[in-house]
């Protein structure tokens, strides 16, 4: 089901505010390629659902972008990435996830796999 609205808690909608007040330079990069339905969809920064906020969401195909940097590297962070990735996934959210290295270096083929991504989401594939 497209544009399903995915509940939260209302306290994150503070966090989310200071989030995007506070991006990283990989964050306002790839911001600076998906706004204004650059790809043929909305996207939107910094977006809380159940107890969660991901980077990038776009309700239309329920698409979820992560850009992951240093702080997800220990064993603790990646097993909450996977945990908060697999409750949302039950909610019907897809995943895209990259690293914040891949994001600076490789911006082309990260817009690249976004915008396939959204494609095939969009044909209902």
């Amino acid at each position: 089901m497209r544009n399903k609205i995915i509940p939260y808690r209302p306290d994150l909608k503070m966090k989310a505010r200071r989030l995007r007040k506070e991006s990283t330079s990989s964050e306002v990069f790839l911001w600076m390629e998906i706004k204004n339905r650059a790809l043929g969809v909305q996207f939107h920064r910094q977006v809380p659902m159940l107890d969660f906020i991901v980077d990038f969401y776009c309700h239309e195909i329920m698409l979820a972008i992560e850009i992951d940097g240093s702080s997800h590297n220990s064993p603790e962070a990646a097993a909450y990435d996977a945990y908060r990735q697999k409750k949302l996934e039950q909610e019907g959210v897809i995943f895209l996830r990259f690293d914040d290295l891949e994001v600076k270096r490789e911006m082309r083929y990260v817009v690249n796999e976004i915008f396939w991504t959204v494609n095939r989401l969009k044909d209902g594939k």
